[in-house]
């Protein structure tokens, strides 16, 4: 028989630097999640990857227990990378912070795509291309 859930928590963590700290620790705590058991686990399962954040969903059960899934890195860091950029742009609209071409958005929606609602390469683009837009960046087609 399956497991009951109790609730699901989506949280965005840096990778390897879990801790019980706030926001985290507390959140987790009113679940009855153990904290320091996620943290170690987080960040072992994490530390290869330093330097990202790592979008988690925390699926907790009715007997106390957890499990967590790690997802692909978040669309704007990918695109940060990709460009060679240090953040987006605070108005879209009027300042623009670089440029990305078609190839760049579809490397970056091939990291992306298990994540996305589609598994169309071009719809995939698409909303890869809607984040760079609404960072500032213009796209080259």
């Amino acid at each position: 028989m399956a497991k009951e859930v109790k609730d699901t928590i989506k949280v965005q963590i840096e990778a390897g630097e879990a801790s019980p700290a706030p926001p985290l620790g507390p959140t987790l705590a009113d679940k009855g999640v153990d904290v320091g058991d996620f943290c170690n686990k987080f960040n072992e399962q994490t530390e290869d990857k330093a330097g990202w954040t790592i979008p988690v969903v925390i699926t907790i059960y009715e007997d106390g227990s957890y499990e967590f899934e790690t997802k692909s890195f978040l669309t704007s860091e990918l695109l940060k990378k990709e460009v060679g950029i240090e953040s987006g742009s605070g108005e879209p609209n009027r300042d623009k912070v670089g440029t990305i071409t078609r190839e760049q958005l579809k490397n970056v929606a091939e990291k992306k795509i298990e994540d996305l609602n589609t598994s169309d390469m071009e719809q995939a683009i698409k909303i890869v291309k809607g984040t760079a837009l609404n960072m500032g960046l213009e796209v080259e087609e």
